[in-house]
């Protein structure tokens, strides 16, 4: 199957964890990540969640996230 996460969901994990729903939605969010590095899911990207990813202030979560998407996207969607 394949599977595209926006901007939001790669950043979930940095967001305080001590709200219920915040910490719902992160679990989610590893679990289907822990589905990709397996194989299980193909990752799709796009040229627009890499230009909001460069836009990130934050200097290790723009590279981490870049990191995943270079290591699993199987798809890049040019629309």
């Amino acid at each position: 199957m394949r599977i595209y996460l926006d901007n939001c969901c790669y950043n979930r994990p940095y967001d305080d964890q001590a709200q219920t729903k915040i910490y719902i939605e992160t679990q989610a969010k590893l679990d289907i990540q822990n589905q990709i590095r397996k194989g299980q899911l193909d990752l799709a990207s796009s040229y627009i969640l890499e230009a909001e990813n460069a836009a990130n202030p934050f200097d290790r979560k723009r590279k981490d996230i870049q990191s995943f998407l270079d290591a699993y996207t199987k798809i890049l969607k040019s629309r």
